[in-house]
């Protein structure tokens, strides 16, 4: 039987929130994650948002790869880089994904769950998904 799952991602690191996300999703869970634009990164500012750009520069506008710019689909993309995608498992996985860059009038009654072993605990040496997102030049709204 499939479970709801409401992850709230502010200040969860990056890819431990993706990789618990991907393990739930390959479990038969739906995962709905709210707040992605305050998922952070650790490391170095320049570094993190560099290797963001190169991503985004490699190959051709026609051919791809396609990488986002948009912080619910870059939190989607690494999730579903995590996931088996030529399965059937795989895809029929990542299309219980739900990625939100705040929390959605029709949720804001729901009671989400923080995972524990994502959570930051650094003061500095952090990037918000946010960040990342305008960098890349997306629009971000608050």
């Amino acid at each position: 039987m499939s479970e709801k799952i409401y992850i709230d991602g502010n200040n969860a690191i990056y890819g431990k929130i993706s990789g618990y996300a991907a393990k739930r999703l390959l479990e038969g869970n739906d995962i709905i994650i709210v707040n992605s634009n305050k998922v952070i990164i650790t490391g170095s500012h320049d570094f993190i948002l560099a290797k963001f750009r190169e991503r985004r520069d490699i190959g051709s506008v026609r051919k791809g790869p396609f990488y986002p710019r948009t912080s619910d689909q870059i939190l989607r993309r690494s999730i579903g880089d995590m996931l088996p995608k030529k399965k059937s498992r795989g895809k029929s996985a990542l299309g219980r994904c739900r990625v939100h860059t705040g929390i959605p009038k029709d949720l804001k009654d729901v009671k989400f769950i923080t995972v524990e072993k994502a959570m930051n605990n650094k003061v500095t040496g952090f990037v918000t998904l946010a960040e990342i997102a305008e960098h890349l030049g997306a629009k971000v709204r608050n």
